[in-house]
Protein backbone atom coordinates (compact mmCIF):
# COMPACT_ATOMS: atom_id res chain seq x y z
CA UNK A 1 0.00 0.00 0.00
CA UNK A 2 1.28 3.45 -1.17
CA UNK A 3 1.07 6.53 1.82
CA UNK A 4 1.21 9.39 0.50
CA UNK A 5 1.46 12.83 2.27
CA UNK A 6 0.15 16.10 0.55
CA UNK A 7 0.86 19.32 1.38
CA UNK A 8 0.52 17.99 4.88
CA UNK A 9 0.26 21.07 7.24
CA UNK A 10 -0.54 20.55 11.48
CA UNK A 11 -0.72 23.51 13.62
CA UNK A 12 -1.03 23.26 17.45
CA UNK A 13 -2.51 27.05 19.26
CA UNK A 14 -2.95 28.00 15.93
CA UNK A 15 0.76 28.23 15.04
CA UNK A 16 2.02 25.63 11.79
CA UNK A 17 4.31 23.00 13.56
CA UNK A 18 4.44 21.28 10.02
CA UNK A 19 3.74 23.00 7.01
CA UNK A 20 3.14 21.73 3.20
CA UNK A 21 4.85 18.65 4.25
CA UNK A 22 5.10 16.16 1.45
CA UNK A 23 6.24 12.73 0.97
CA UNK A 24 5.67 9.55 -0.36
CA UNK A 25 6.47 6.00 0.82
CA UNK A 26 6.20 2.87 -2.13
CA UNK A 27 4.31 -0.15 -1.58
CA UNK A 28 6.37 -2.33 1.10
CA UNK A 29 8.86 -0.08 1.40
CA UNK A 30 10.25 0.90 5.27
CA UNK A 31 11.06 4.77 5.64
CA UNK A 32 12.76 5.98 8.31
CA UNK A 33 11.95 9.42 9.87
CA UNK A 34 14.84 10.52 10.97
CA UNK A 35 15.67 13.85 12.93
CA UNK A 36 16.00 15.75 16.79
CA UNK A 37 13.42 16.38 19.22
CA UNK A 38 11.10 18.90 18.45
CA UNK A 39 11.36 18.46 14.24
CA UNK A 40 7.89 17.31 14.13
CA UNK A 41 8.68 13.47 13.07
CA UNK A 42 5.92 12.00 15.83
CA UNK A 43 3.56 14.96 15.24
CA UNK A 44 3.82 13.30 11.64
CA UNK A 45 3.20 9.76 12.48
CA UNK A 46 -0.03 10.58 15.42
CA UNK A 47 -1.22 12.45 12.10
CA UNK A 48 -0.43 8.97 9.70
CA UNK A 49 -2.25 6.99 12.60
CA UNK A 50 -5.41 9.58 13.10
CA UNK A 51 -4.26 10.28 16.70
CA UNK A 52 -4.07 13.96 15.17
CA UNK A 53 -6.06 15.82 12.68
CA UNK A 54 -4.50 17.02 9.60
CA UNK A 55 -5.23 20.77 9.35
CA UNK A 56 -4.16 21.02 5.59
CA UNK A 57 -3.81 19.02 2.97
CA UNK A 58 -4.40 15.31 2.41
CA UNK A 59 -2.89 11.59 3.73
CA UNK A 60 -3.67 9.18 1.12
CA UNK A 61 -3.59 5.20 1.61
CA UNK A 62 -3.08 4.35 -2.46
CA UNK A 63 -5.97 6.47 -3.99
CA UNK A 64 -8.01 6.61 -0.80
CA UNK A 65 -7.91 9.83 1.16
CA UNK A 66 -8.31 9.45 4.72
CA UNK A 67 -7.14 12.89 6.22
CA UNK A 68 -10.99 13.26 7.80
CA UNK A 69 -11.19 9.48 8.89
CA UNK A 70 -10.51 8.70 12.37
CA UNK A 71 -7.74 6.36 13.46
CA UNK A 72 -10.04 3.04 14.08
CA UNK A 73 -11.01 3.23 10.24
CA UNK A 74 -7.72 3.30 8.84
CA UNK A 75 -5.90 -0.12 9.36
CA UNK A 76 -3.14 1.02 10.64
CA UNK A 77 -0.85 -0.80 13.26
CA UNK A 78 1.15 1.41 15.70
CA UNK A 79 3.82 0.04 17.88
CA UNK A 80 4.81 2.40 20.46
CA UNK A 81 8.07 2.86 22.85
CA UNK A 82 6.42 1.81 26.05
CA UNK A 83 4.88 -1.25 24.19
CA UNK A 84 1.25 -0.30 25.86
CA UNK A 85 0.33 -4.05 26.38
CA UNK A 86 -2.68 -4.73 28.86
CA UNK A 87 -0.73 -6.58 32.01
CA UNK A 88 -4.29 -8.09 32.87
CA UNK A 89 -4.32 -10.10 29.37
CA UNK A 90 -2.49 -13.07 28.54
CA UNK A 91 -0.15 -12.53 25.42
CA UNK A 92 -2.63 -14.26 23.29
CA UNK A 93 -4.84 -11.81 24.69
CA UNK A 94 -2.87 -9.14 24.05
CA UNK A 95 -2.62 -10.13 20.49
CA UNK A 96 -5.76 -11.25 19.66
CA UNK A 97 -7.46 -7.89 21.05
CA UNK A 98 -7.28 -6.21 17.57
CA UNK A 99 -9.64 -9.01 16.15
CA UNK A 100 -11.88 -8.78 18.98
CA UNK A 101 -12.92 -5.11 18.67
CA UNK A 102 -15.57 -3.53 17.01
CA UNK A 103 -19.11 -5.17 15.44
CA UNK A 104 -17.02 -7.72 13.09
CA UNK A 105 -15.78 -9.90 15.36
CA UNK A 106 -14.33 -13.11 13.90
CA UNK A 107 -15.23 -16.54 15.03
CA UNK A 108 -13.02 -17.78 18.03
CA UNK A 109 -11.09 -20.31 16.20
CA UNK A 110 -10.15 -17.94 13.31
CA UNK A 111 -8.96 -15.50 15.99
CA UNK A 112 -6.80 -18.26 17.69
CA UNK A 113 -5.49 -19.26 14.34
CA UNK A 114 -4.45 -15.76 13.54
CA UNK A 115 -2.71 -15.19 16.83
CA UNK A 116 -0.60 -18.42 16.35
CA UNK A 117 0.30 -17.61 12.58
CA UNK A 118 2.03 -14.20 14.20
CA UNK A 119 3.46 -15.28 17.50
CA UNK A 120 5.36 -18.33 15.38
CA UNK A 121 6.31 -15.92 12.57
CA UNK A 122 7.55 -13.79 15.68
CA UNK A 123 8.55 -16.76 17.46
CA UNK A 124 7.15 -15.80 20.85
CA UNK A 125 5.06 -19.57 20.36
CA UNK A 126 6.21 -20.32 23.87
CA UNK A 127 4.57 -17.09 25.21
CA UNK A 128 1.34 -16.92 24.76
CA UNK A 129 -0.14 -18.54 28.08
CA UNK A 130 1.99 -15.55 30.18
CA UNK A 131 1.53 -11.93 30.99
CA UNK A 132 3.54 -9.19 30.45
CA UNK A 133 4.98 -8.68 33.70
CA UNK A 134 6.28 -12.44 33.27
CA UNK A 135 8.38 -10.79 29.95
CA UNK A 136 11.69 -9.32 29.42
CA UNK A 137 11.94 -5.75 27.50
CA UNK A 138 12.38 -8.02 24.27
CA UNK A 139 9.52 -10.14 24.60
CA UNK A 140 7.25 -7.45 25.35
CA UNK A 141 8.60 -5.41 22.41
CA UNK A 142 7.92 -8.28 20.07
CA UNK A 143 4.49 -9.17 21.40
CA UNK A 144 3.69 -5.42 20.78
CA UNK A 145 4.91 -6.17 17.02
CA UNK A 146 2.49 -9.21 17.08
CA UNK A 147 -0.48 -7.22 18.11
CA UNK A 148 0.26 -4.36 15.45
CA UNK A 149 0.19 -6.88 12.59
CA UNK A 150 -2.17 -9.37 13.73
CA UNK A 151 -5.27 -7.62 11.46
CA UNK A 152 -2.55 -7.14 8.43
CA UNK A 153 -2.20 -3.54 8.24
CA UNK A 154 -2.20 -1.23 5.30
CA UNK A 155 0.29 0.93 6.98
CA UNK A 156 2.37 -0.12 9.98
CA UNK A 157 4.22 2.53 11.87
CA UNK A 158 6.75 2.45 14.81
CA UNK A 159 7.26 5.43 17.32
CA UNK A 160 10.62 4.90 18.98
CA UNK A 161 10.10 1.46 18.88
CA UNK A 162 13.48 0.49 20.15
CA UNK A 163 14.43 3.12 22.86
CA UNK A 164 13.73 1.28 26.06
CA UNK A 165 15.85 -1.74 25.28
CA UNK A 166 19.44 -2.12 25.92
CA UNK A 167 21.94 -2.30 23.75
CA UNK A 168 22.78 -5.86 22.62
CA UNK A 169 18.50 -6.12 22.49
CA UNK A 170 18.61 -3.44 20.41
CA UNK A 171 20.60 -4.66 17.51
CA UNK A 172 18.74 -7.96 18.19
CA UNK A 173 15.43 -6.44 17.87
CA UNK A 174 16.37 -4.29 14.84
CA UNK A 175 17.08 -7.31 12.64
CA UNK A 176 14.01 -9.04 14.13
CA UNK A 177 12.00 -5.77 13.30
CA UNK A 178 13.67 -5.84 9.13
CA UNK A 179 13.06 -9.40 8.94
CA UNK A 180 9.20 -9.06 9.92
CA UNK A 181 8.55 -6.14 7.61
CA UNK A 182 10.29 -7.97 4.75
CA UNK A 183 8.54 -11.18 5.03
CA UNK A 184 4.63 -9.23 5.42
CA UNK A 185 5.43 -6.95 3.05
CA UNK A 186 3.91 -4.26 4.90
CA UNK A 187 4.55 -0.64 4.31
CA UNK A 188 5.98 0.38 7.06
CA UNK A 189 7.76 3.82 9.02
CA UNK A 190 9.83 4.08 11.55
CA UNK A 191 10.45 7.17 13.79
CA UNK A 192 13.87 7.67 15.53
CA UNK A 193 16.51 9.68 16.21
CA UNK A 194 18.75 7.64 16.39
CA UNK A 195 20.73 7.59 13.20
CA UNK A 196 22.12 3.75 13.54
CA UNK A 197 18.26 2.43 13.72
CA UNK A 198 17.47 4.29 10.45
CA UNK A 199 20.17 3.01 8.67
CA UNK A 200 20.14 -0.55 9.15
CA UNK A 201 16.74 -0.92 9.11
CA UNK A 202 15.04 0.93 6.26
CA UNK A 203 15.39 1.37 2.49
CA UNK A 204 15.03 5.35 2.67
CA UNK A 205 15.65 7.98 5.05
CA UNK A 206 13.75 11.29 5.31
CA UNK A 207 15.60 13.89 7.57
CA UNK A 208 13.75 16.17 9.24
CA UNK A 209 14.40 19.69 11.16
CA UNK A 210 12.10 21.97 12.06
CA UNK A 211 8.42 20.48 10.48
CA UNK A 212 10.67 20.47 7.12
CA UNK A 213 12.07 17.50 5.09
CA UNK A 214 15.55 18.41 4.27
CA UNK A 215 16.37 15.15 2.21
CA UNK A 216 15.44 11.71 1.31
CA UNK A 217 17.39 9.25 -0.30
CA UNK A 218 18.71 5.61 0.62
CA UNK A 219 20.47 5.35 3.64
CA UNK A 220 24.42 5.17 1.65
CA UNK A 221 23.05 8.11 -0.74
CA UNK A 222 22.43 10.49 2.04
CA UNK A 223 25.72 9.41 3.95
CA UNK A 224 27.87 10.31 0.66
CA UNK A 225 25.71 13.36 -0.43
CA UNK A 226 24.18 14.94 2.04
CA UNK A 227 22.67 17.83 0.90
CA UNK A 228 23.86 20.26 3.56
CA UNK A 229 25.44 20.63 6.66
CA UNK A 230 22.97 19.65 9.02
CA UNK A 231 22.30 16.60 6.63
CA UNK A 232 26.06 15.81 7.42
CA UNK A 233 26.62 16.36 10.52
CA UNK A 234 23.24 14.43 11.72
CA UNK A 235 24.55 11.33 9.81
CA UNK A 236 27.93 9.50 10.98
CA UNK A 237 29.03 8.11 14.22
CA UNK A 238 31.36 8.85 14.81
CA UNK A 239 30.59 12.14 13.12
CA UNK A 240 32.08 14.81 10.83
CA UNK A 241 34.74 17.52 11.35
CA UNK A 242 33.71 20.70 9.83
CA UNK A 243 36.53 23.28 8.97
CA UNK A 244 35.55 26.82 8.34
CA UNK A 245 38.20 28.40 5.59
CA UNK A 246 38.28 30.16 2.26
CA UNK A 247 39.87 29.17 -1.44
CA UNK A 248 43.33 29.77 -2.08
CA UNK A 249 45.93 29.60 -4.19
CA UNK A 250 46.99 26.37 -6.12
CA UNK A 251 43.93 24.09 -5.20
CA UNK A 252 44.47 24.64 -1.43
CA UNK A 253 42.09 25.58 1.41
CA UNK A 254 43.36 27.79 4.07
CA UNK A 255 42.36 28.08 7.60
CA UNK A 256 42.74 31.26 9.65
CA UNK A 257 44.67 29.18 11.68
CA UNK A 258 47.34 28.79 8.69
CA UNK A 259 45.86 24.93 8.15
CA UNK A 260 46.21 24.09 4.78
CA UNK A 261 44.42 21.29 2.75
CA UNK A 262 44.11 20.13 -0.86
CA UNK A 263 41.00 21.01 -2.00
CA UNK A 264 38.38 18.43 -3.56
CA UNK A 265 38.68 18.17 -7.47
CA UNK A 266 35.13 19.41 -8.00
CA UNK A 267 35.45 22.59 -6.30
CA UNK A 268 39.11 23.39 -7.36
CA UNK A 269 37.39 25.99 -10.07
CA UNK A 270 35.85 28.71 -6.97
CA UNK A 271 37.32 32.25 -6.82
CA UNK A 272 40.10 32.58 -4.55
CA UNK A 273 39.26 34.16 -1.28
CA UNK A 274 35.56 32.58 -0.80
CA UNK A 275 34.11 31.32 1.93
CA UNK A 276 33.64 27.53 2.43
CA UNK A 277 32.83 24.93 4.50
CA UNK A 278 34.54 21.12 4.49
CA UNK A 279 33.68 18.29 6.05
CA UNK A 280 35.93 14.77 6.83
CA UNK A 281 34.86 12.03 8.11
CA UNK A 282 36.78 10.11 10.49
CA UNK A 283 37.21 6.70 8.07
CA UNK A 284 38.77 9.50 5.77
CA UNK A 285 41.65 10.62 7.87
CA UNK A 286 44.55 8.41 8.85
CA UNK A 287 44.40 5.75 5.97
CA UNK A 288 45.34 7.25 1.94
CA UNK A 289 44.80 10.31 0.53
CA UNK A 290 46.55 13.41 -1.59
CA UNK A 291 46.88 15.62 1.40
CA UNK A 292 48.56 15.05 4.69
CA UNK A 293 47.96 16.82 8.45
CA UNK A 294 50.08 16.67 10.95
CA UNK A 295 49.70 16.77 15.20
CA UNK A 296 49.20 15.54 18.47
CA UNK A 297 47.03 12.94 19.46
CA UNK A 298 44.46 14.13 22.03
CA UNK A 299 42.48 11.47 22.69
CA UNK A 300 42.04 7.60 22.18
CA UNK A 301 39.35 5.40 22.68
CA UNK A 302 39.77 1.59 22.05
CA UNK A 303 36.78 0.09 20.37
CA UNK A 304 37.29 -3.52 20.05
CA UNK A 305 38.33 -3.70 16.42
CA UNK A 306 38.88 -0.24 15.84
CA UNK A 307 40.75 2.48 17.67
CA UNK A 308 39.06 6.38 17.57
CA UNK A 309 41.54 9.15 17.75
CA UNK A 310 41.64 12.79 17.88
CA UNK A 311 44.22 14.45 16.82
CA UNK A 312 44.55 18.39 17.42
CA UNK A 313 46.27 19.80 13.85
CA UNK A 314 46.29 23.56 14.75
CA UNK A 315 44.79 25.52 17.60
CA UNK A 316 41.67 24.67 17.96
CA UNK A 317 41.16 22.40 14.90
CA UNK A 318 40.96 18.77 15.90
CA UNK A 319 40.45 16.07 13.38
CA UNK A 320 39.42 12.79 14.38
CA UNK A 321 40.12 9.25 13.08
CA UNK A 322 38.83 5.61 12.76
CA UNK A 323 40.79 2.85 12.16
CA UNK A 324 41.49 -0.54 12.13
CA UNK A 325 42.51 -1.58 16.11
CA UNK A 326 46.25 -0.17 16.40
CA UNK A 327 47.81 0.11 19.90
CA UNK A 328 51.31 1.94 18.28
CA UNK A 329 50.20 5.40 19.03
CA UNK A 330 49.44 7.07 22.40
CA UNK A 331 48.46 9.61 24.03
CA UNK A 332 50.62 12.94 23.27
CA UNK A 333 52.04 11.11 19.80
CA UNK A 334 52.67 13.27 16.95
CA UNK A 335 51.12 11.59 14.25
CA UNK A 336 51.55 12.88 10.13
CA UNK A 337 48.44 11.00 8.53
CA UNK A 338 46.95 11.35 4.85
CA UNK A 339 44.07 13.23 4.18
CA UNK A 340 41.16 11.55 1.54
CA UNK A 341 40.68 14.76 0.63
CA UNK A 342 38.50 13.66 -2.65
CA UNK A 343 35.91 11.98 -0.23
CA UNK A 344 35.75 15.34 1.59
CA UNK A 345 32.92 17.49 1.83
CA UNK A 346 32.58 20.79 0.73
CA UNK A 347 29.50 22.99 1.11
CA UNK A 348 28.78 27.01 0.83
CA UNK A 349 28.42 29.86 3.33
CA UNK A 350 24.82 29.19 3.42
CA UNK A 351 26.08 25.29 4.95
CA UNK A 352 24.22 23.68 1.26
CA UNK A 353 26.83 20.83 -0.49
CA UNK A 354 28.93 22.35 -3.36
Amino acid sequence: MQLELENFTKCFDGTPVIENLNLTVGDGEMLALLGPSGCGKSTTLFAIAGIYRADGGRILFGDRDMSDLPSQRRNVGVVFQNYALYPHMTVAENIAFPLTVGKKRPPAAEVDRKVREIAELIHIEELLARRPAQLSGGQQQRVALARAIVRRPDVLLFDEPLANLDAKLRLEMRSEIRRIQLETGITAILVTHDQVEAMSMCDRVAIMDKGKILQTASPTQMYRAPVNKFVAGFLGNPPIVFMDGVVAADGMFQMGQGFTLPLPAHVRGLPLGQVITLGLRPEHFGGAGAGMASGRVSFVEPQGRETLFDVDVAPGVTLRSIQPMREDVRLGDTVNWAVDVENMLAFDANGDRL
